[in-house]
């Protein structure tokens, strides 16, 4: 029977590895390389289609075992090459408690390896139709460009380690130059925000809590606010913060503060839902979260609970289809839809804008670490972000084309790590000796 799509001929899966700065979370200090694994197909057209998802060698894999289940079978029918790989095996052991603890060894139960896959599917289809991506998911592309979010991180000095964190102090770029060192005061997260929003003339910014004492990370909040008054200004604390203390801190602060994301946590018998509840009647600040609704049945008790008006639907949580569709209703329900980031290359940065590209209604400004490994791109033609915003391009499928030159290289520096895996204690007890990650805790409070 003559196939009526081409053929999936060859599946590649290359862990790749990038550089990163020593970025201040609640669960550590990143380590100087960050870790991704990516997809590529290829089809009997003589196309390319791209993927990429988190690190580690559990996803590696994973992806590695659907190959036989891939190659042969036509792009066309890709929804089936999905649906025959799904593993309710992760959903079941995780206990249904997702990141609530933001406890980086239930990734696995959260993180989607089939992004990848879906991702370079639908490259694959983009470019046989000619349509970019952002036609193919939800009701079709809903838009041009996307707003994109400024990422503030405090950042420790990897000076204190014997680690191999890189240094930019040769680079002609201002930003390039900053985001090496450390950044750790107000005036400093301020200086940090200048840049960004001189390189990429961004409008909006995040601030990454968990750190030090929430009063403290205000301070910078209010700073931001300060140096930026027409700016959208959000922090978020990965659930750090008491209720009482959220509360404390948010109360009459709708000036300063868009939207807390995740302020507050699971405590006193009480989950992340009802606490999170209670925190938005009590301040009547909206509220935004990557850890609470991870999932549908996740999603559907965060909106009966009224927990959240914001949900950061990262496609690598719930594929890309997945995520739009989540973004169409919101968008039904007058909720907003918007996007969380990990370390990631150039790829995952296109998977993003595709994605928004496609959910309707009002979306927030979008999450991105890429400011951060910007330079470090895989593909000759990387999305970039200019004026704050990321033109999706006039081109089919994902809109960029891989570069296997810089991939090796990015594969080789994986190679020779000694862990691939995510590990943000370790550079953490060169600061703290005996660290140990506790989602309660900002990483660099400790009595």
């Amino acid at each position: 029977m003559k196939s009526s799509s081409p053929v999936i001929t060859d599946m590649k899966v290359v862990p790749v590895a990038g550089y990163d700065s020593m970025l201040m979370t609640l669960s550590g200090a990143h380590a100087p390389v960050f870790t991704r694994n990516l997809v590529i197909l290829t089809d009997n057209s003589g196309n390319t289609g791209i993927g990429e998802v988190h690190g580690g060698e559990s996803f590696r894999r994973t992806l590695e075992s659907y190959i036989p289940k891939v190659v042969g079978r036509e792009i066309a029918d890709y929804r089936n090459i999905l649906l025959s790989l799904r593993n309710p095996a992760f959903s079941k052991n995780s206990g249904g408690e997702g990141l609530q603890g933001l406890d980086l060894a239930k990734l696995k139960f959260v993180v989607k390896a089939d992004t990848a896959l879906e991702c370079a599917l639908l490259d694959l289809l983009g470019k046989y139709v000619n349509l970019p991506i952002c036609s193919l998911l939800g009701e079709g592309k809903q838009r041009d460009e996307i707003t994109v979010l400024g990422y503030l991180f405090y950042v420790s000095d990897g000076s204190k380690t014997d680690l191999d964190y890189i240094d930019e102090d040769s680079s002609g770029d201002e930003w390039f130059r900053l985001r090496r060192k450390p950044m750790l005061t107000p005036e400093q997260i301020v200086e940090q925000a200048r840049a960004v929003q001189n390189k990429y003339g961004v409008r909006d910014f995040k601030l990454k809590g968990g750190v030090f004492r929430g009063n403290d990370e205000m301070e910078a909040v209010r700073a931001i606010k300060k140096e930026f008054p027409d700016a959208r200004v959000n922090i978020d604390p990965n659930g750090a913060w008491s209720l009482r203390e959220a509360v404390e801190l948010c109360i009459g602060v709708k000036d300063i503060l868009t939207y807390a994301e995740d302020p507050c946590g699971p405590e006193s018998g009480y989950s992340s839902r009802e606490i999170m509840s209670e925190f938005k009647m009590l301040t009547g600040i909206p509220v935004a979260t990557n850890m609470i609704a991870t999932d549908w049945r996740q999603l559907h008790h965060s909106v009966v609970s009224k927990a959240v008006d914001i949900v950061l639907a990262d496609p690598h949580f719930w594929l890309m289809n997945g995520s739009v569709r989540c973004g169409q209703l919101l968008s039904d329900w007058n909720m907003t839809w918007g996007c969380h980031s990990n370390n990631h290359f150039d790829i995952s940065l296109a998977i993003f804008a595709q994605t928004a590209a496609a959910c309707p209604g009002d979306i927030t400004a979008m999450d991105t670490h890429w400011i951060w490994q910007d330079g470090q791109d895989l593909c000759d033609d990387a999305m970039k972000i200019i004026d704050g915003k990321i033109r999706i391009p006039d081109k089919p499928g994902l809109g960029i084309s891989i570069n296997m030159d810089k991939v090796m290289k990015a594969h080789e520096l994986y190679r020779k790590l000694d862990n691939p895996d995510r590990d943000d204690a370790k550079a953490m007890q060169y600061l703290i000796p005996g660290w140990k990650f506790d989602p309660k805790k900002p990483c660099l409070i400790r009595e």
